[in-house]
């Protein structure tokens, strides 16, 4: 069983902030002082018009909770299970790359934040540090790994090694990114954190990356990982591959149609994570909350669905458990406390939203997450 804060019992921590941001719009705002034009941009801009990027939050608002009252909520059970592990509650960390833009101490600071308020922490294959610097940071926390596809699949496999034998529980192949989305922030900035080197992190530390680079200079381990990070032909052969290559479970993020889902199924996927990259890919899709409910229909209850994209605050995660998802992830409200305030700001950040979502789930009526599974969420 877990415990609730009350706005009271916060306060405290609150007023010793020194008025740090608890909204996202605060949030982002404290970031934007602190960051440069380029760095601020790629982390807040998105593809195209940025459709999609609004549409993942303003669609949030046209689902609503229907309460059931006089419920003994005095106690609150969030523990989820996944393949086989217990987690506390269903909130993990996105997989966000490249967080040296954001702060110094980057990766290692969010996933030391993960570990104090136990989420599980999905690391990007582009961290600013490698798989190892954030093993030994946070040694025995739950973490997964996140795999950009290589155009020689060689690096793939020997990255999903690494993780495995670092001990991560998981492996997430990002599936929308075979190449990058059209992000007109950044082309009006001239600003590309891979070409700055802000994610080479595990590329460095790879036997095989660095075998295959025509020597070891700079310019040739950037042009190299850009070069790998474009794999428009990624299909289900590879997967099947990837398969061969890791006893891991295989999640595949991305997945927006149900047919892609069962697809997924029938090529013995473990796990889907239902995303549109948080808008940042392909622009005019349909908003990650719009297409969960058909996903998870289409999956059944036979393999997890995890969700991600548009997550603001508690009471967006308790309407996407409440449609169908195992678990929820959240990715840029993070950032922005990374960039407000280092390993202490994602600390705020995460414990606001484990206790908003604690208390939204207490005051919608539910004891447990088999409970919220049967809330009642109506769409207008």
């Amino acid at each position: 069983m877990t415990s609730i804060k009350s706005n009271d019992l916060l306060l405290e921590n609150i007023e010793s902030t020194e008025k740090f941001p608890i909204n996202f719009k605060e949030l982002e705002q404290a970031a934007k002082a602190k960051l440069a034009a380029g760095p601020y941009g790629y982390i807040r801009s998105s593809a195209g018009g940025e459709e999609t990027y609004h549409k993942n939050i303003d669609s949030f608002a046209k689902y609503s909770i229907v309460p059931r009252y006089l419920n003994d909520v005095s106690t609150l059970n969030t523990e989820v299970t996944i393949f086989g592990r217990t987690y506390p509650h269903p909130l993990f960390i996105s997989p966000v790359g490249v967080n040296k833009i954001a702060h110094e101490d980057g990766e290692i600071a969010v996933s030391k934040a993960a570990t104090k308020y136990n989420f599980p922490y999905i690391q990007s294959t582009v961290s600013s540090f490698s798989i190892e610097e954030i093993t030994a940071a946070t040694p025995g926390s739950s973490k997964w790994f996140q795999l950009y596809w290589s155009q020689n699949k060689e690096i793939s496999f020997s990255m999903v090694k690494r993780a495995e034998q670092a001990g991560y529980e998981a492996i997430v192949l990002t599936v929308d990114t075979v190449m990058l989305g059209w992000r007109e922030e950044d082309v009006r900035n001239q600003y590309s954190p891979l070409k700055k080197g802000y994610g080479k992190g595990n590329y460095v530390s790879d036997p095989v990356f660095m075998a295959s680079l025509p020597n070891q200079e700079e310019d040739a381990i950037i042009n190299s990982i850009v070069e790998n990070i474009y794999h428009p032909t990624l299909n289900w052969d590879n997967i099947a591959e990837l398969k061969e290559r890791t006893s891991l479970p295989i999640l595949i993020k991305g997945i927006l149609h149900p047919e892609d889902a069962k697809l997924a199924i029938e090529k013995g996927i473990d796990g889907i994570i239902v995303s549109n990259h948080g808008g940042r890919q392909l622009d005019g899709v349909i908003a990650s909350i719009d297409a969960l409910p058909t996903i998870v229909e289409a999956v059944n209850s036979k393999i997890p669905v995890l969700f991600d994209s548009g997550i603001r605050r508690g009471s967006d995660v308790v309407k996407a458990l409440a449609l169908g998802a195992t678990a929820v992830c959240i990715g840029r409200p993070f950032v922005w406390g990374l960039a407000a305030g280092g390993q202490a700001g994602v600390e705020r950040v995460l414990e606001s939203f484990l206790q908003e979502t604690k208390v939204s789930m207490s005051l919608s009526g539910v004891r447990n997450l088999n409970e919220l599974r049967n809330l009642t969420i109506v769409k207008g």
